[in-house]
Protein backbone atom coordinates (compact mmCIF):
# COMPACT_ATOMS: atom_id res chain seq x y z
CA UNK A 1 0.00 0.00 0.00
CA UNK A 2 1.16 3.51 -0.83
CA UNK A 3 1.31 5.95 2.08
CA UNK A 4 1.62 9.71 1.87
CA UNK A 5 4.02 11.41 4.29
CA UNK A 6 1.49 14.19 4.88
CA UNK A 7 -1.00 13.62 7.67
CA UNK A 8 -2.65 14.96 10.80
CA UNK A 9 -4.41 13.33 13.73
CA UNK A 10 -5.41 14.37 17.24
CA UNK A 11 -7.07 12.84 20.26
CA UNK A 12 -8.34 13.95 23.68
CA UNK A 13 -8.69 11.37 26.42
CA UNK A 14 -10.34 11.87 29.79
CA UNK A 15 -8.18 10.70 32.69
CA UNK A 16 -8.57 10.57 36.46
CA UNK A 17 -6.68 13.83 37.01
CA UNK A 18 -7.24 15.67 33.74
CA UNK A 19 -7.42 15.48 29.95
CA UNK A 20 -4.59 14.06 27.85
CA UNK A 21 -4.28 15.84 24.49
CA UNK A 22 -2.11 14.37 21.72
CA UNK A 23 -1.51 15.81 18.23
CA UNK A 24 0.55 14.38 15.36
CA UNK A 25 1.51 16.32 12.22
CA UNK A 26 3.74 15.04 9.42
CA UNK A 27 5.12 16.36 6.15
CA UNK A 28 7.51 14.90 3.60
CA UNK A 29 11.17 14.38 4.46
CA UNK A 30 13.98 12.15 3.21
CA UNK A 31 14.14 10.30 6.51
CA UNK A 32 12.11 10.00 9.72
CA UNK A 33 12.65 13.15 11.76
CA UNK A 34 10.79 13.44 15.07
CA UNK A 35 10.11 16.68 16.95
CA UNK A 36 8.73 16.23 20.47
CA UNK A 37 6.78 18.97 22.24
CA UNK A 38 5.72 17.43 25.54
CA UNK A 39 4.59 19.10 28.76
CA UNK A 40 7.21 19.31 31.49
CA UNK A 41 5.56 16.57 33.56
CA UNK A 42 5.25 14.29 30.50
CA UNK A 43 8.86 14.50 29.32
CA UNK A 44 9.83 11.32 31.13
CA UNK A 45 7.64 9.48 28.63
CA UNK A 46 9.47 10.84 25.57
CA UNK A 47 11.48 7.62 24.94
CA UNK A 48 8.23 5.66 24.93
CA UNK A 49 6.60 8.09 22.51
CA UNK A 50 9.60 8.06 20.15
CA UNK A 51 9.72 4.27 20.13
CA UNK A 52 6.03 3.91 19.27
CA UNK A 53 6.14 6.51 16.48
CA UNK A 54 9.34 5.08 14.96
CA UNK A 55 7.81 1.60 14.93
CA UNK A 56 4.79 2.81 12.95
CA UNK A 57 6.08 5.53 10.62
CA UNK A 58 8.99 5.02 8.21
CA UNK A 59 9.63 8.48 6.75
CA UNK A 60 8.52 12.06 7.23
CA UNK A 61 9.07 15.08 9.42
CA UNK A 62 6.77 14.34 12.35
CA UNK A 63 5.79 16.73 15.12
CA UNK A 64 4.22 15.28 18.27
CA UNK A 65 2.49 17.56 20.78
CA UNK A 66 1.35 16.10 24.07
CA UNK A 67 -0.12 17.87 27.06
CA UNK A 68 -2.01 16.97 30.22
CA UNK A 69 -4.60 19.55 31.21
CA UNK A 70 -4.99 18.89 34.91
CA UNK A 71 -8.21 19.54 36.79
CA UNK A 72 -8.64 22.52 39.13
CA UNK A 73 -7.52 22.39 42.74
CA UNK A 74 -11.13 21.92 43.92
CA UNK A 75 -11.39 18.66 41.98
CA UNK A 76 -8.20 17.18 43.34
CA UNK A 77 -8.21 14.74 46.22
CA UNK A 78 -5.97 15.89 49.05
CA UNK A 79 -4.09 13.74 51.52
CA UNK A 80 -1.86 14.36 54.54
CA UNK A 81 1.58 12.88 54.89
CA UNK A 82 1.46 11.05 58.25
CA UNK A 83 5.24 10.80 58.54
CA UNK A 84 5.68 14.56 58.11
CA UNK A 85 2.88 15.23 60.61
CA UNK A 86 4.48 12.89 63.19
CA UNK A 87 7.87 14.54 62.85
CA UNK A 88 6.33 18.01 62.95
CA UNK A 89 4.39 17.13 66.12
CA UNK A 90 7.51 15.79 67.81
CA UNK A 91 9.51 18.90 66.95
CA UNK A 92 6.65 21.15 68.14
CA UNK A 93 6.53 19.30 71.51
CA UNK A 94 10.27 19.74 71.97
CA UNK A 95 10.00 23.47 71.26
CA UNK A 96 7.07 23.82 73.65
CA UNK A 97 9.07 22.12 76.42
CA UNK A 98 12.08 24.32 75.85
CA UNK A 99 10.07 27.49 75.30
CA UNK A 100 6.86 27.12 77.35
CA UNK A 101 5.73 30.62 76.51
CA UNK A 102 5.81 30.00 72.75
CA UNK A 103 2.53 29.67 70.93
CA UNK A 104 1.42 26.34 69.50
CA UNK A 105 1.24 25.85 65.76
CA UNK A 106 -2.09 26.81 64.28
CA UNK A 107 -4.00 24.60 61.85
CA UNK A 108 -3.25 27.03 59.03
CA UNK A 109 0.49 26.89 59.77
CA UNK A 110 0.42 23.10 59.88
CA UNK A 111 -1.44 22.87 56.55
CA UNK A 112 1.05 25.25 54.93
CA UNK A 113 4.04 23.35 56.25
CA UNK A 114 6.05 21.93 53.29
CA UNK A 115 5.17 18.30 52.61
CA UNK A 116 2.17 18.08 54.96
CA UNK A 117 -0.51 18.37 52.26
CA UNK A 118 -0.02 16.36 49.07
CA UNK A 119 -2.06 16.34 45.89
CA UNK A 120 -3.15 12.89 44.78
CA UNK A 121 -0.60 12.25 42.05
CA UNK A 122 -1.56 10.20 39.01
CA UNK A 123 -0.09 6.75 39.02
CA UNK A 124 2.83 6.71 36.58
CA UNK A 125 2.09 3.19 35.40
CA UNK A 126 -1.51 4.09 34.64
CA UNK A 127 -0.41 7.29 32.92
CA UNK A 128 2.01 5.29 30.77
CA UNK A 129 -0.82 2.95 29.78
CA UNK A 130 -3.05 5.90 28.91
CA UNK A 131 -0.28 7.39 26.78
CA UNK A 132 0.31 4.05 25.03
CA UNK A 133 -3.35 3.53 24.19
CA UNK A 134 -3.76 7.14 23.07
CA UNK A 135 -0.68 6.96 20.85
CA UNK A 136 -1.81 3.65 19.39
CA UNK A 137 -5.15 5.16 18.45
CA UNK A 138 -3.72 8.36 17.02
CA UNK A 139 -1.08 6.46 15.02
CA UNK A 140 -3.82 4.29 13.53
CA UNK A 141 -5.74 7.45 12.60
CA UNK A 142 -2.59 8.99 11.13
CA UNK A 143 -1.82 5.85 9.12
CA UNK A 144 -5.38 5.72 7.79
CA UNK A 145 -5.15 9.38 6.78
CA UNK A 146 -1.81 8.83 5.05
CA UNK A 147 -3.21 5.74 3.30
CA UNK A 148 -6.18 7.68 1.92
CA UNK A 149 -3.87 10.39 0.63
CA UNK A 150 -1.53 7.72 -0.77
CA UNK A 151 -4.39 6.08 -2.68
CA UNK A 152 -5.17 9.39 -4.39
CA UNK A 153 -1.51 9.86 -5.29
CA UNK A 154 -1.28 6.31 -6.65
CA UNK A 155 -4.32 6.88 -8.88
CA UNK A 156 -2.79 10.09 -10.23
CA UNK A 157 0.58 8.41 -10.91
CA UNK A 158 -1.09 5.47 -12.70
CA UNK A 159 -3.00 7.94 -14.86
CA UNK A 160 0.24 9.67 -15.82
CA UNK A 161 1.90 6.31 -16.51
CA UNK A 162 -0.91 5.37 -18.89
CA UNK A 163 -0.39 8.66 -20.74
CA UNK A 164 3.36 7.99 -20.91
CA UNK A 165 2.76 4.52 -22.36
CA UNK A 166 0.57 6.03 -25.08
CA UNK A 167 3.32 8.49 -25.99
CA UNK A 168 5.97 5.75 -26.14
CA UNK A 169 3.66 3.69 -28.35
CA UNK A 170 3.31 6.58 -30.81
CA UNK A 171 7.06 7.19 -31.16
CA UNK A 172 8.16 3.77 -32.43
CA UNK A 173 6.17 3.85 -35.72
CA UNK A 174 7.65 7.27 -36.46
CA UNK A 175 11.21 5.97 -36.87
CA UNK A 176 10.79 4.22 -40.27
CA UNK A 177 8.94 7.29 -41.53
CA UNK A 178 11.87 9.49 -40.45
CA UNK A 179 14.35 7.28 -42.31
CA UNK A 180 12.18 7.34 -45.44
CA UNK A 181 11.82 11.11 -45.29
CA UNK A 182 15.57 11.51 -44.84
CA UNK A 183 16.20 9.22 -47.82
CA UNK A 184 13.97 11.30 -50.04
CA UNK A 185 15.56 14.51 -48.83
CA UNK A 186 19.09 13.15 -49.32
CA UNK A 187 18.28 11.82 -52.79
CA UNK A 188 16.86 15.17 -53.83
CA UNK A 189 19.99 16.98 -52.64
CA UNK A 190 22.30 14.57 -54.46
CA UNK A 191 20.25 14.89 -57.64
CA UNK A 192 20.49 18.62 -57.36
CA UNK A 193 24.25 18.59 -56.74
CA UNK A 194 25.21 15.80 -59.14
CA UNK A 195 24.07 14.63 -62.54
CA UNK A 196 23.15 11.22 -61.06
CA UNK A 197 22.48 9.60 -57.72
CA UNK A 198 25.22 7.56 -56.04
CA UNK A 199 23.20 4.71 -54.56
CA UNK A 200 26.11 3.50 -52.39
CA UNK A 201 26.50 6.98 -50.93
CA UNK A 202 22.77 7.13 -50.22
CA UNK A 203 22.85 3.74 -48.45
CA UNK A 204 25.84 4.76 -46.33
CA UNK A 205 24.19 8.00 -45.30
CA UNK A 206 20.96 6.16 -44.48
CA UNK A 207 22.82 3.68 -42.26
CA UNK A 208 24.53 6.50 -40.37
CA UNK A 209 21.26 8.39 -40.04
CA UNK A 210 19.38 5.33 -38.82
CA UNK A 211 22.05 4.71 -36.18
CA UNK A 212 21.91 8.32 -35.08
CA UNK A 213 18.16 8.39 -34.57
CA UNK A 214 17.78 4.82 -33.27
CA UNK A 215 15.88 5.17 -30.00
CA UNK A 216 14.66 1.60 -29.74
CA UNK A 217 16.82 1.07 -26.64
CA UNK A 218 15.45 4.21 -25.00
CA UNK A 219 11.86 3.18 -25.77
CA UNK A 220 12.51 -0.28 -24.36
CA UNK A 221 13.94 1.19 -21.17
CA UNK A 222 11.05 3.61 -20.84
CA UNK A 223 8.60 0.72 -21.13
CA UNK A 224 10.57 -1.33 -18.59
CA UNK A 225 10.75 1.56 -16.09
CA UNK A 226 7.02 2.22 -16.41
CA UNK A 227 6.30 -1.45 -15.70
CA UNK A 228 8.58 -1.34 -12.66
CA UNK A 229 6.83 1.75 -11.30
CA UNK A 230 3.50 -0.08 -11.58
CA UNK A 231 4.94 -3.12 -9.80
CA UNK A 232 6.27 -1.03 -6.92
CA UNK A 233 2.97 0.83 -6.58
CA UNK A 234 1.22 -2.51 -6.08
CA UNK A 235 3.84 -3.90 -3.66
CA UNK A 236 3.14 -3.84 0.07
CA UNK A 237 6.30 -2.05 1.16
CA UNK A 238 7.92 1.38 1.38
CA UNK A 239 8.16 2.77 -2.14
CA UNK A 240 9.13 6.45 -2.04
CA UNK A 241 12.90 6.20 -2.50
CA UNK A 242 12.73 3.56 -5.25
CA UNK A 243 10.05 5.47 -7.13
CA UNK A 244 12.13 8.65 -6.90
CA UNK A 245 15.09 6.80 -8.44
CA UNK A 246 12.91 5.45 -11.26
CA UNK A 247 11.68 8.97 -12.01
CA UNK A 248 15.31 10.01 -12.49
CA UNK A 249 15.83 7.11 -14.90
CA UNK A 250 12.65 7.88 -16.82
CA UNK A 251 13.72 11.50 -17.14
CA UNK A 252 17.15 10.42 -18.38
CA UNK A 253 15.62 8.30 -21.15
CA UNK A 254 13.18 11.05 -22.11
CA UNK A 255 16.10 13.51 -22.43
CA UNK A 256 18.01 11.06 -24.63
CA UNK A 257 14.92 10.60 -26.77
CA UNK A 258 14.74 14.35 -27.25
CA UNK A 259 18.45 14.68 -28.07
CA UNK A 260 18.15 12.06 -30.83
CA UNK A 261 15.04 13.60 -32.31
CA UNK A 262 15.08 14.84 -35.92
CA UNK A 263 11.35 15.50 -36.14
CA UNK A 264 8.85 17.75 -34.45
CA UNK A 265 6.72 14.76 -33.45
CA UNK A 266 9.50 13.01 -31.51
CA UNK A 267 10.59 16.27 -29.88
CA UNK A 268 7.03 16.92 -28.74
CA UNK A 269 6.78 13.35 -27.46
CA UNK A 270 9.98 13.83 -25.45
CA UNK A 271 8.70 17.10 -23.99
CA UNK A 272 5.33 15.58 -23.09
CA UNK A 273 7.06 12.66 -21.39
CA UNK A 274 9.19 15.01 -19.30
CA UNK A 275 6.11 16.96 -18.23
CA UNK A 276 4.38 13.76 -17.13
CA UNK A 277 7.49 12.54 -15.31
CA UNK A 278 7.80 15.84 -13.44
CA UNK A 279 4.15 15.67 -12.42
CA UNK A 280 4.68 12.14 -11.09
CA UNK A 281 7.89 13.15 -9.35
CA UNK A 282 6.08 15.94 -7.46
CA UNK A 283 3.67 13.35 -6.08
CA UNK A 284 6.36 10.76 -5.36
CA UNK A 285 8.32 13.27 -3.26
CA UNK A 286 5.53 12.92 -0.72
CA UNK A 287 5.34 9.10 -0.70
CA UNK A 288 6.74 7.24 2.30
Amino acid sequence: MIYSMTGFASIERQMANGVLVVELRSVNHRYLELHMKLDEHLRSFEPLVREMISAKLGRGKVECRMSLMQRGAADKALSLDEDVLTNLSAVADQIQKRFPSSQALSVSEILHWPGVVQNQQADNDQLAEDIKSSLKQILEDMTASRAREGAKMKALILERLADAEKIVATVKPLLPLQVKAYQEKLTAKLQEALSGVDEDRVRQELVLFAQKIDVDEELTRLTAHISEVKRILDADQAAGKRLDFLMQELNREANTLGSKSVSTEVSQASMSLKVLIEQMREQIQNIE
